[in-house]
């Protein structure tokens, strides 16, 4: 599974990456938890509001800051798919 966090760096994208992998840690998920900071890289998910959460290249949250409960929830169900 990969997991990328859209964002420049602003307060609320660190979170998302420190609950993020937090989430992957407790869940056990083998993920490779990746920051994408370039405007350009943002705009290729058609992303206008960051910060955002894409697993294996789905924009799955976008312009808030989702709770770790929500992020859990998003995770379990995409390790449901595979």
């Amino acid at each position: 599974m990969k997991i990328e966090i859209l964002g420049t760096g602003c307060p609320k994208c660190k979170k998302l990456t420190e609950l993020t992998n937090e989430v992957v840690k407790e869940l056990g998920v083998e993920a490779e938890v990746v920051k994408v900071e370039k405007i350009t890289d943002i705009m290729k998910y058609g992303v206008m509001m960051t910060p955002a959460l894409v697993i294996d290249g789905q924009v799955k949250s976008s312009g808030k800051l989702p709770s770790k409960a929500e992020i859990t929830s998003i995770v379990t169900t995409e390790l449901s798919k595979h």
